[in-house]
């Protein structure tokens, strides 16, 4: 490593104030900006950063269990990632990493979203207060549930999203957890026990709680109830690799997920920007989740496009056939278009710009407001799962 080409970037943060205990072993990319990285943070032996679009905001801290690597992320106040391999994904305030993380592009923390070590994790969401517990492949998944720290909703240990088929598709991300509501950060927690898995695409209904050791196969929506699947029996059975299974089903859950992640990114440029405090860091990392959503529905519409493309090779119906190859060309339209509520409108434009906590700030709202919030990220949704119907 050239170390002569590192110093004047790495001097930089130090003058500035930024604590780096050995800076013999931090090594800062001459592509990163010192004025994205607060003078509070902490760079602990073995860090390495590197991407003109990272930003680390105040009291944050990196490296503090393991060798770290962060590329073009951007980080909040407080935030921890202990240890391991971070790139094109975003954490908000107070979110947390154990050590020996993998955090592949696409992923974004809310606030007080925390995971445990050794956690692999690509295109997906947590909102605030999700735990991951540790050992945990959790890949194209949106999480949410619980009202605060101490009532999370929490993911066992050596738990796995299933998201890849064995005919070569990833539309499977699972929603756990509904995005209409869950916005408002007061609906019961989801459980997901460890030493289990959910095979995707499914969603969750909030109070579900699925016993240590199953693997749910098929989407839980009764509130409160328990799963629990037994040893399955050995079986050896005829099987056609690329046959779709139940395709209505599963066009239904991606277009789903897919206007939740419109919906999202549109309360982000609707609410969270316009309110939230003016600082530089806060405005990277809103800007950096706008820009990830971005990313996300790109790679949803990707997924979608291919998986409709094997549904369309088993059609022999004409009328099916075409109706099967439009669907992708109709969301892509569909993207195209702003989202809008006009009472979405009117309600933020009647609160006022500050420093308030996000968390607070949601949780304050009236039941009038909330029902206006509700409705828009419902009627969101809906714009895109109605085109199953056509």
């Amino acid at each position: 490593m050239d170390t002569d080409s590192n110093k004047p970037i790495l001097q930089q943060l130090m003058n500035k104030g930024v604590r780096v205990p050995h800076p013999e072993s931090v090594y800062v990319d001459e592509s990163v900006k010192p004025e994205r990285i607060d003078a509070s943070v902490t760079l602990h032996p073995g860090t390495r950063l590197q991407g003109a679009a990272l930003s680390i905001g105040p009291d944050s801290e990196i490296g503090g269990e393991n060798p770290v690597t962060v590329r073009n992320c951007q980080l909040g106040r407080g935030v921890s990632l202990k240890g391991g391999y971070f790139e094109g994904s975003v954490f908000l305030d107070n979110s947390t990493v154990g050590g020996s993380a993998h955090v592949r592009p696409g992923c974004l923390f809310e606030e007080e979203a925390v995971a445990a070590h050794a956690v692999g994790l690509k295109q997906t969401i947590l909102f605030p207060f999700v735990t991951l517990g540790s050992l945990i492949n959790f890949c194209d998944v949106w999480m949410m549930g619980g009202t605060s720290r101490k009532n999370h909703s929490e993911v066992g240990s050596s738990f796995v999203h299933f998201n890849f088929t064995p005919h070569n598709d990833k539309a499977t991300a699972s929603l756990i957890g509904d995005v209409a509501r869950g916005i408002l950060l007061d609906q019961p927690p989801i459980f997901l026990g460890g030493q289990g898995g959910v095979v995707g695409p499914v969603e969750m209904e909030f109070g579900v709680v699925q016993a240590a050791g199953s693997i749910s196969r098929k989407s839980l929506r009764e509130l409160d109830h328990l799963y629990q699947s037994s040893v399955p029996q050995e079986r050896w059975q005829p099987y056609q690799t690329g046959l779709i299974r139940h395709p209505e089903e599963k066009c239904l859950l991606n277009l789903k997920y897919i206007g939740a992640l419109s919906a999202l990114k549109a309360w982000y440029g609707a609410f969270r920007l316009p309110l939230m405090s003016p600082d530089a860091f806060t405005r990277y990392c809103l800007e950096g989740a706008m820009m990830l959503l971005e990313g996300s529905l790109r790679e949803r519409l990707k997924q979608y496009e291919k998986w409709t493309g094997l549904v369309c090779a088993q059609l022999s119906d004409g009328v099916e056939l075409s109706r099967w190859e439009q669907l992708p060309g109709r969301v892509r339209d569909q993207l195209t278009e702003s989202a809008e509520s006009e009472g979405l409108s009117e309600m933020v434009s009647g609160l006022k710009a500050d420093s308030l906590p996000y968390i607070q700030r949601i949780q304050a709202l009236s039941s009038e407001q909330q029902r206006v919030v509700h409705d828009f990220f419902e009627q969101e949704i809906k714009r895109f799962t109605v085109l199953a119907d056509e």
